[in-house]
C-alpha cells in the first residue's frame, strides 16, 4: 500500500540558481560562497574624523556622519564635544535597490534645536572600485570636507568606500539599507547574522550510599529517612530508607543535567518525613561542580564522605550549629562518556559523547547556502498591512546559525553560507524560518513571540557525497484549522566527504557512545532528562545577545513532539501497515501460486523448488542474488532529491478539525468537560481495538508455550506423540524426499484442497491460552 503523492503544492521542487557567481555544477567552484547567489553591496566604512570645526557657543562639537543614497539614510552614533571622534562603522547598500547615482557621507554636530552641517564628501558610483575576497580589505584614506557649494572647509574625514558581495568580512558588522526602518541599538542587534554555541551538557551521577549519626528531632520513633538533591531547577529524591535508624542506606543513582559553566552547586538535603506532609531538614550540603569528578568509562570513580551541616533557626536569624557530626557517604561524577540528548531522537544532529577525548575524527563537511524564501505569508499588521520580517535557523551539532533579518518582504534574500564539521552521517540538520517580532521595542509590548513559519529537515545519510542539491521546500505548519503552506525556502546544501573509507565504516558502529549500551538509562530518566537538557539549551541561548529566543530554540529541538495526537496515532498505524503490506503482497503472491492462478509460474517454482530441495547448498546463494537483483532492478527509481515533509504522510491534510483541535489542546487540558468527556470515549474505543489486536498477539504466542506446558493434557499429549513419530519417520526418511512431499503437498492443485481449514491449524486454534485466567 503505497501513500499517494502529495499534492503539487506541498511538493519538493529542484532549482537551478546561479551559484557563486556561475552556474551550479556538481565539482566545486573556487570562489567563496560558491552554494549561494552573489549578492553586490556598496560598502561604506566611516572610520574617524580629524581638526573639526566647533559649531557650538562653547565652540565644541557633538559630531556623528550621515551616509545617504537614494531614500536610504544611515547614521553613526555622536560623540559629545569631541573633534577628533572614531567610528569605526560599516554600511552596505544592496545594489539591488539603489536609486541614485550619488553616494552623500555628511559629517554633522548634533543638537538640541536642529543639527548644525559641518561638510560633506560626495562620491559617484561609477568610480568606485570593486573588492573581491581573500583580496585585503581596502585601506581607508582621508577626505577634505566640503562645504554644499563645494568649496573646502576646515577638517577631515577618513574613509573606505568600495562595491563587494556578502562574502566581505565587512558584512556581518555592516549597518543594512535592509533595516533602514529599523529603531534603537536593540532592533539592530536583533537583525543581525549570528552564530551561537549550545553550551556543553554533562550527565550529573549522583550516587547516595549511606548517612551517619543521624540527629532526628523526636528520639522517640524511627525517622523516615530520604536524601533530595536540587541542582538549579532540577529536584530529585531517593526513595525512603528501609534501615529505619540513625544510620540509613539507600545506594540510589540519582541523575541530572549540568551546563558548562557550572555556575549552581549541587544542593543535598536529608530529610526526615515526621507526618505525610511534613519533612524536617536533619542536615544539608552544598556541593560545587568543578570540583566533582570526571569519568570517561565505566570505571567507578572514588566515594567520598561530605559533612552535613544543620540550620537550626533562633529568634527569627539563621545560626550554624557547631557541635554536629552528621556525614553522608556519596559517589559524585560527571559522565563523560554519555552523549546528553537534547534533541528528538529521531532528529539528532550529534551523537558524540560530552568528553572531548573520546570525539572519533571528523568524517566531513556539510555546507548550507541559505538563498532565499517566496511566498512568505504576512505573519502581523503593522500600519494596517500586513509585513513580515523574516530570518532562518539553522542547528547542527553544537552550532547554531541565525541569517539577518529582512524587513517587510515576502520574498527575502539572504544568500548566506554556513559551514559545519560532520562526524556521523546518520544526523539531520534543521532549517527553521521565522518572523521577528523583536525589531520595534517588542520586548516592551508585552513579551512578543517570534513566530514560527516552517521548517526543513535534512538528513545527511540520503544525500550523495559532493553532489550540490539545489531545491525550494515547502514551509508546511499544522494549524488548529489544518495544514497550511506557509512559503517556500531556496537552499543549496553539499554534503563533502573526507574519507570514504572511513565513513562506510561508521556504518559498523553503535549509533551513540558505548556507555549507552554499558550502562543504559531508563527510558523515563532519558525522557526527563532530554527536557531538563532543552530547558537549559533554550534559558542559555536566550541569554546569549543578541538572544536565540525560548520559543524559536523549543521548535528547533521539537519539544512536545511526544504529546498525543489523535493523527500522529493514525500516520503511525498506517506506517505500520505500509511495513506489514510488503509481507502481505509476498503472502497473497504465495497463495496465487499455490492456487495455481497463473500455470506457467506454479510449474516453474516447482522446477526452481526441486532443484533446490536437490541441491541444498544453493538455497543461501539463490536468496542472497535474489536480493541482488531486486536492488539493481529498484536502482534506477531511487530517490532524487533529500525527503521532505509529507503531508499524507503525517495525515495532516486528512485530519479532522476536531483531532487537531485536540492536538492543539493545553496540557493539561482547557477545554469544557463536555468535549473532553467526548475526547475521552473516543480514546477509549479506540484504545479497546488496539488492545483486542495485542490480545489477539498474546493469544497466539500462549498458544504456541501451551504446546508443551500441560495446560491441556490430551493436546500436549498429542503433541508429544506426534513429535515422537515425526523424529522416527524423519530419522529414517532422507531429507529430500520430506522436502518434495511436504513442498508437493502445500504447491498442490486447488482440486485436491478442501475449503475447509487445515488439520494443524485446526489444531492449534483449540489450544489454550491464558485469556481464560484473565478479569
Amino acid at each position: 500500500m503505497m501513500p499517494r503523492p502529495p499534492p503539487e503544492d506541498f511538493a519538493l521542487k529542484e532549482t537551478n540558481p546561479h551559484l557563486g557567481g556561475g552556474k551550479v555544477s556538481g565539482d566545486k567552484l573556487t570562489s567563496t560562497y560558491d552554494l549561494v547567489e552573489q549578492m553586490q553591496y556598496l560598502y561604506v566604512r566611516v572610520v574617524k574624523a580629524k581638526d573639526l570645526p566647533g559649531k557650538d557657543v562653547t565652540g565644541s562639537c557633538d559630531p556623528y556622519v550621515e551616509v545617504k543614497l537614494g531614500n536610504y539614510l544611515g547614521k553613526t552614533r555622536f560623540f559629545e564635544k569631541r573633534s577628533n571622534p572614531e567610528w569605526n562603522q560599516v554600511f552596505a547598500f544592496s545594489k539591488d535597490r539603489l536609486q541614485a547615482s550619488l553616494l552623500e557621507v555628511t559629517v554633522k554636530d548634533k543638537d538640541v534645536v536642529k543639527d548644525d552641517f559641518i561638510g560633506k564628501v560626495f562620491f559617484d558610483l561609477n568610480e568606485i572600485p570593486k573588492r573581491v575576497p581573500p583580496d585585503s580589505p581596502l585601506a581607508p584614506q582621508w577626505y577634505r570636507l566640503e562645504d554644499r557649494q563645494g568649496n573646502k572647509v576646515k577638517g577631515e574625514l577618513m574613509l573606505a568606500v568600495w562595491m563587494g558581495t556578502q562574502a566581505d568580512e565587512a558584512f556581518p558588522e555592516a549597518w543594512h539599507s535592509d533595516a533602514a526602518f529599523v529603531s534603537g541599538a536593540d532592533g539592530l542587534a536583533n537583525m543581525r547574522s549570528k552564530v551561537y554555541l549550545s553550551p556543553k551538557l554533562w550527565y550529573l551521577r549522583v550516587n547516595v550510599i549511606e548517612a551517619q549519626d543521624l540527629q532526628p528531632g523526636d528520639k522517640g520513633r524511627y525517622p523516615e529517612v530520604f536524601v533530595k538533591a536540587i541542582l538549579g531547577n532540577q529536584a530529585l529524591r531517593t526513595r525512603i530508607s528501609q534501615a529505619r535508624g540513625i544510620n540509613p542506606m539507600w545506594n540510589e543513582d540519582l541523575m541530572f543535567v549540568a551546563a558548562e559553566p557550572f555556575e549552581e552547586p549541587l544542593i543535598l538535603s536529608v530529610e526526615d518525613k515526621v507526618a505525610p506532609n511534613k519533612e524536617e531538614v536533619l542536615g544539608k550540603c552544598a556541593i560545587p561542580l568543578q570540583y566533582v569528578d570526571r569519568r570517561l568509562d565505566h570505571k567507578p570513580v572514588n566515594s567520598r564522605w561530605y559533612n552535613l551541616e544543620k540550620h537550626v533557626i533562633i529568634e527569627g536569624e539563621k545560626k550554624k550549629e557547631i557541635k554536629f557530626a552528621s556525614r553522608i557517604h556519596m559517589r559524585i561524577c560527571l559522565e563523560g562518556g554519555y552523549h546528553v540528548l537534547d534533541e528528538s531522537t529521531h532528529y539528532s544532529s550529534d551523537l558524540r559523547p560530552t568528553a572531548k577525548q573520546l570525539w572519533k575524527s571528523s568524517i566531513g563537511v556539510l555546507e548550507l547556502g541559505i538563498l532565499n524564501a517566496h511566498g512568505l505569508m504576512p505573519m502581523k499588521t503593522k500600519d494596517g498591512r500586513g509585513t513580515t520580517d523574516a530570518y532562518c535557523v539553522a542547528k547542527y551539532g553544537q552550532k547554531w546559525v541565525r541569517t539577518r533579518t529582512i524587513i517587510d518582504n515576502f520574498a527575502p534574500k539572504w544568500n548566506e553560507q554556513y559551514t559545519w564539521e560532520v562526524f556521523d552521517p546518520c544526523t539531520v540538520i534543521t532549517i527553521g524560518v521565522f518572523d521577528n517580532c523583536h525589531l520595534h521595542g517588542g520586548d516592551k509590548a508585552g513579551g512578543a513571540k517570534d513566530t514560527k513559519i516552517g521548517k526543513v529537515r535534512i538528513r545527511l545519510s540520503t544525500l550523495e557525497t559532493d553532489r550540490v542539491y539545489t531545491h525550494s521546500y515547502p514551509l508546511l505548519v499544522l494549524h488548529p484549522n489544518g495544514v497550511k503552506k506557509m512559503g517556500e525556502i531556496h537552499l543549496a546544501v553539499r554534503f563533502s566527504c573526507s574519507s570514504l573509507l572511513n565513513m562506510m565504516h561508521m556504518y559498523s558502529h553503535p549509533l551513540l557512545p558505548k556507555m549507552h549500551y554499558l550502562h543504559p538509562l531508563t527510558v523515563s530518566q532519558l525522557d526527563s532528562l532530554r527536557h531538563q537538557a532543552t530547558q537549559i539549551v533554550s534559558m542559555r541561548l536566550g541569554r546569549a545577545e543578541p538572544p536565540l529566543r525560548k520559543e524559536v530554540v523549543e521548535y528547533m529541538l521539537d519539544v512536545g513532539s511526544h504529546m498525543w495526537s489523535m493523527r500522529r496515532s493514525k500516520a503511525n498505524f498506517f506506517r505500520i501497515m505500509n511495513v506489514l503490506g510488503g509481507l502481505i503482497a509476498v503472502g497473497k503472491w504465495f497463495d496465487q501460486i499455490c492456487n495455481w492462478k497463473n500455470p506457467i509460474t506454479t510449474v516453474l517454482i516447482h522446477i526452481l523448488f526441486i532443484i533446490l530441495v536437490l541441491y541444498p547448498e544453493l538455497i543461501l546463494p539463490t536468496i542472497f542474488l535474489y536480493l541482488f537483483l531486486i536492488g539493481v532492478w529498484y536502482y534506477r527509481w531511487r530517490p532524487r532529491h533529500p525527503p521532505h515533509m509529507d503531508t499524507r504522510l503525517s495525515h495532516a491534510d486528512s485530519a479532522h478539525p476536531d483531532e487537531l483541535d485536540e492536538e492543539f489542546d493545553t496540557f493539561p487540558t482547557s477545554r469544557p468537560s463536555d468535549i473532553v468527556r467526548m475526547r475521552y470515549d473516543r480514546l477509549r474505543s479506540i484504545a479497546g481495538r488496539i488492545q483486542t489486536v495485542v490480545g489477539d498477539l498474546a493469544t497466539q504466542g500462549e498458544r504456541l508455550q501451551s504446546l508443551l506446558s500441560w495446560r491441556d493434557p490430551r493436546a500436549t499429549a498429542l503433541f508429544v506423540i506426534f513429535c515422537l513419530v515425526a523424529a522416527i519417520v524423519l530419522y529414517v526418511t532422507p531429507f529430500q524426499v520430506v522436502a518434495l512431499l511436504a513442498g508437493f503437498y502445500i504447491l498442490r492443485h486447488p482440486r485436491f484442497r478442501h475449503k475447509l481449514p487445515s488439520v494443524p491449524l485446526n489444531f492449534f486454534r483449540r489450544l489454550p491460552a491464558r485469556t481464560d485466567s484473565m478479569l
